[in-house]
């Protein structure tokens, strides 16, 4: 007999996001998408609950960025109302603070975005939480399949459009990116409505971060082309594919000088290199 699906306590965990031209406050895209996957989830098992995390100071421009998540819940007609806020100072490191509360009422699933798009932005913090945890965490992450018996079956996403399916003991900590389902718009209306509950932690400061020295972002190299694949014939087409050949030149039996100096006129050509 096959068992059934299990409801789960799924957390996410969001930040406030950055517009990539304004530079405004915004609801991060990933950890959007995550919200999205977690409210796909509660609509797909029954008896599973959706709750939002954010480890923070509390300003005007961060609190609206943040209710941006939970007009999309409301949007959806979830039950989601509410978000914890842990209110600490500017500059503090979040992870001690999400790691206490997180071990302290232990969900079954903790969603989260690969990378930050304000401050350090390393990617670490998944990796940093599931290690003081004691937590598997699984990154790319496109979709939960189902929940079985306190195991996750879940769908990772692979370059070139490929999946793995993988099998994870609960609880765990999942990471998400553009594989993931877009997020729906957020309702203006009941995201004002919603709560924000605030409370005050014991911060520890961001030693790395205090000794950064940020400066303004140069524009970067223009990357080579990169396959992205929608739908599942797409996918198969950019992992069976081979490179198509447009006017390359076959270069044998060169010096090491005329080598480089190949490379270097096609990354020239290819707007790599100015």
């Amino acid at each position: 007999m096959r068992p059934e699906q299990q409801g789960v306590e799924v957390t996410v965990l969001v930040s406030v996001g950055r517009h990539p031209v304004t530079g405004r406050a915004r609801r991060a895209d990933q950890d959007a998408r995550g919200l999205e996957l977690a409210l796909g989830l509660e609509r797909q098992l029954a008896g599973s609950r959706v709750s939002l995390l954010h480890a923070g100071a509390r300003g005007e421009e961060s609190e609206a960025a943040l209710r941006g998540y939970l007009g999309m819940a409301a949007g959806a007609g979830m039950g989601l109302a509410s978000l914890t806020l842990l209110e600490q100072a500017e500059g503090s490191d979040a992870i001690p603070a999400l790691a206490e509360y997180l071990a302290g009422a232990p969900p079954q699933l903790v969603v989260t975005g690969s990378r930050a798009e304000r401050n350090e932005g390393s990617g670490l913090l998944p990796y940093a939480l599931a290690e003081r945890l004691g937590w598997p965490l699984v990154n790319g992450l496109a979709a939960v399949e189902m929940i079985e018996n306190g195991v996750a079956t879940l769908l990772q996403a692979l370059p070139r459009g490929q999946r793995r399916r993988l099998k994870v003991r609960l609880p765990a900590i999942v990471s998400v990116d553009g594989a993931a389902p877009a997020a729906r718009q957020s309702a203006f209306g009941p995201a004002r409505r919603a709560e924000l509950e605030a409370t005050s932690v014991d911060a520890e400061p961001d030693y790395e971060l205090a000794e950064w020295q940020l400066a303004p972002a140069r524009k970067r190299p223009k990357r080579l082309k990169i396959v992205k694949a929608a739908s599942a014939r797409d996918r198969f087409k950019a992992a069976a594919a081979k490179a198509e050949g447009r006017g390359g030149q076959l270069l044998t039996d060169v010096t090491p000088q005329q080598g480089a100096e190949a490379i270097v006129k096609l990354l020239k050509a290819e707007g790599v290199l100015r």
